[in-house]
C-alpha cells in the first residue's frame, strides 16, 4: 500500500480535498458506519452522517374474543331515563366490584349461571367472578339473602366500585 504522506496531494491551507471527502462518503454509504474520520499530517477530515431511526411501532394485544352475551333482562340499562320522576330507587345491599375487569356470571361458557334472580344465597356464596390480569377473582355474597338484580350481563367489562348484584334480606 502507499505511503499517504507521499500519496497525497500537497493541498494549500484553504483547500479541501473533495476526492478524498467523496470516498469516504462512499465508505459510509456502502457499510454500516455512520462517521469515519482519517488524519493525514495537519489535515483532519470527519464524514458523517445522522441516522435517524423510525420510533418503535407498539401494538397493544387485541383482547381475546369472548362469546358473544346472549340478551337478558339482567343486563344493565344503557341510559338513565330523561324523567326524574320515572326513575326506580333500588331496595337492598349493592355488591360491588372490588377491581376494573370482565364479569362473569358462569365458571365457563357451558356451565350454568352461578346465581339467578329469586336465588337465596349464603354468606360467602360465589356470586360471579371478575376476571381482572388474567386472574379470576370469585365476587362472594357478603351476607345471607335473596338474589333480587344482576347488575351486570356476562363478559362484561366493569370498573372499580360498580354495583354488580342487588341483595335483599
Amino acid at each position: 500500500m502507499a505511503d499517504p504522506k507521499t500519496s497525497a496531494p500537497k493541498l494549500k491551507n484553504d483547500e479541501i480535498d473533495t476526492a478524498l471527502v467523496r470516498s469516504l462518503a462512499d465508505i459510509l454509504n456502502d457499510t454500516d458506519l455512520t462517521e469515519i474520520e482519517v488524519e493525514r499530517g495537519d489535515l483532519k477530515i470527519r464524514v458523517a452522517r445522522e441516522v435517524t431511526m423510525a420510533a418503535p411501532v407498539q401494538y397493544a394485544a387485541a383482547p381475546a374474543a369472548a362469546p358473544a352475551p346472549a340478551p337478558t333482562a339482567a343486563a344493565a340499562p344503557a341510559s338513565m331515563p330523561s324523567d326524574p320522576a320515572t326513575i326506580v330507587p333500588r331496595s337492598g345491599e349493592e355488591v360491588k366490584s372490588p377491581m376494573v375487569g370482565t364479569a362473569y356470571l358462569q365458571a365457563s361458557p357451558e356451565a350454568p349461571p352461578f346465581v339467578q334472580p329469586g336465588d337465596k344465597v349464603k354468606k360467602g356464596q360465589t356470586l360471579l367472578i371478575v376476571e381482572a390480569m388474567k386472574t379470576m377473582n370469585p365476587i362472594q355474597a357478603p351476607r345471607d339473602g335473596v338474589v333480587k338484580e344482576i347488575l351486570v350481563g356476562d363478559a362484561q367489562p366493569v370498573e372499580f366500585g360498580e354495583p354488580l348484584v342487588l341483595l335483599e334480606a
